[in-house]
C-alpha cells in the first residue's frame, strides 16, 4: 500500500505536457474570458488597461496551470490571479486610490450584527430593472476595494467563501465589507431611485424600498 501511494503521488507531481496544458487551459479558462474582461474593466475603468490586465492574467494562468486543480472553480481561480495582478501592478501604475483602512469599518459593521435588509442587493429583480448608466457610474465611483466586493458578489455571483479565497480575507470581513459597500452604493442611488418612483420608507431610516 505505501508503495502504491508513493507511486500515485509521483504520478500527480509529473508536470503536464504542453498539449495537456493547452487542453486544460482551453477547456477551463477560455470560457470565462468575457467575465474576466468585464471584471478588468470595472477595476481599471479603462479599455486599454482592461485588455492588458486580461492578457497578463491569462499569461500567468497558463504559466501556473499545473497548480490548478481540475474540477474546482476555474473562474474563481482566474479572478484571484487578476485581483493580485491588479493590486500588485496596475493599481500602482494608475491613479486608483490606496486600499481602505478597514479598522473603523470592521468595528462598526461586525459580521455577526449585519442586517442585510438595509442595503441594496444588486441581484434582486427589482434592482436588476434599474441597472443602467446611473448604477454603473455609482459602482465605478466606489473605492476600489468596495467596488471589488460588489462586482464579485452582486454582479458575478460568487459566494462569501469564494470571495474570501479570491480576496485573501476572512468570510466575516467579506460580509462586513460588502455590507458597507452596499450601504454607500444605496446612498449614491437614493436620488436616482426616487426619480423613478421608488420612495424611501422613512427619511430617518437607512432603508430604501427597491
Amino acid at each position: 500500500m505505501p508503495d502504491q501511494v508513493s507511486n500515485q503521488e509521483k504520478m500527480e507531481k509529473i508536470p503536464k505536457s504542453q498539449q495537456e496544458k493547452h487542453m486544460v487551459f482551453n477547456k477551463e479558462m477560455m470560457p470565462h474570458i468575457d467575465s474576466m474582461y468585464n471584471f478588468a474593466f470595472k477595476l481599471t475603468l479603462s479599455e486599454y488597461d482592461a485588455k492588458d490586465l486580461v492578457q497578463e492574467t491569462y499569461l500567468k494562468a497558463f504559466r501556473f496551470i499545473d497548480s490548478f486543480e481540475q474540477g474546482t472553480n476555474a473562474k474563481a481561480w482566474l479572478f484571484k490571479i487578476m485581483k493580485n495582478n491588479f493590486i500588485n501592478d496596475f493599481r500602482k501604475k494608475s491613479k486608483q486610490p490606496a486600499q481602505i483602512d478597514y479598522h473603523e469599518v470592521e468595528s462598526v459593521y461586525n459580521s455577526e450584527d449585519i442586517d442585510e435588509n438595509i442595503t441594496i442587493d444588486l441581484r434582486t429583480e427589482s434592482v436588476q430593472d434599474l441597472i443602467g448608466d446611473e448604477i454603473s457610474n455609482a459602482i465605478n465611483s466606489l473605492a476600489t476595494d468596495f467596488r471589488m466586493v460588489i462586482i464579485l458578489c452582486d454582479l458575478e455571483g460568487f459566494t462569501y467563501e469564494e470571495m474570501a479565497k479570491i480576496l485573501d480575507i476572512p468570510v466575516g470581513t467579506v460580509r462586513s465589507r460588502l455590507h458597507r459597500a452596499r450601504f454607500i452604493l444605496k446612498q449614491k442611488l437614493k436620488l436616482y431611485a426616487e426619480s423613478l418612483g421608488y420612495k424611501s420608507i422613512d427619511e430617518d431610516e437607512e432603508i430604501i424600498d427597491l
